[in-house]
């Protein structure tokens, strides 16, 4: 079956074969994929390379966090795809978007401010967890709506740490 994924705006055909094999634009790729339950964390040997992941579903987006760097993918099988296309909306993501935490952690930096406009991919949150510093970076443009941690906070896993909304809606916020 393929399957159509945008990973940050970027467009993947994926078509997944037999003997732990898939096909990425027409390449190849050897994968042995496992869950870790004690770290709640994904396993993936990539043609012999290892990643880790925390990937967390959100609304019709799953955030991917790997080797420090927060990923927005979206995956829809062929036929959804044709159908969001045909609606113009298979890569639109709007409305309110929540930043969580992907795992435990400490707040390292929020280099954004309330009120402030941001860019899809611009940093937001600067969160440690597991000896590493992660990037949470804005899955869409808009408006920062509300930040919920500051410098130096001790954050869960799922905890939202900062609210954006399109520009349009900061108008109606700012109203109540």
């Amino acid at each position: 079956m393929k399957y159509i994924t945008t990973v940050n705006d970027e467009e993947f055909v994926i078509e997944i074969e037999h003997n732990n094999q898939i096909l990425v634009n027409g390449v190849r790729y050897d994968i042995d994929f496992q869950h870790l339950p004690e770290a709640d964390a994904l396993s993936l040997l990539l043609n012999n390379q290892s990643l880790e992941a925390v990937v967390e579903a959100r609304d019709d987006v799953w955030d991917v966090l790997t080797k420090g760097e927060l990923y927005t993918v979206k995956v829809l099988d062929e036929r959804a795809y044709r159908l969001a296309k045909a609606r113009g909306v298979a890569n639109d993501i709007a409305g309110e978007a929540a930043i969580k935490s992907p795992m435990p952690g400490l707040i390292v930096a929020v280099p954004v401010r309330e009120g402030q406009v941001v860019q899809k991919g611009d940093k937001v949150i600067i969160l440690e967890s597991m000896k590493m510093e992660n990037e949470l970076r804005a899955p869409k443009d808009g408006i920062i709506a509300r930040i919920n941690v500051a410098q130096g906070a001790s954050v869960e896993k799922d905890q939202v740490l900062a609210v954006i909304v399109d520009e349009d809606e900061e108008t109606v916020i700012g109203e109540q």
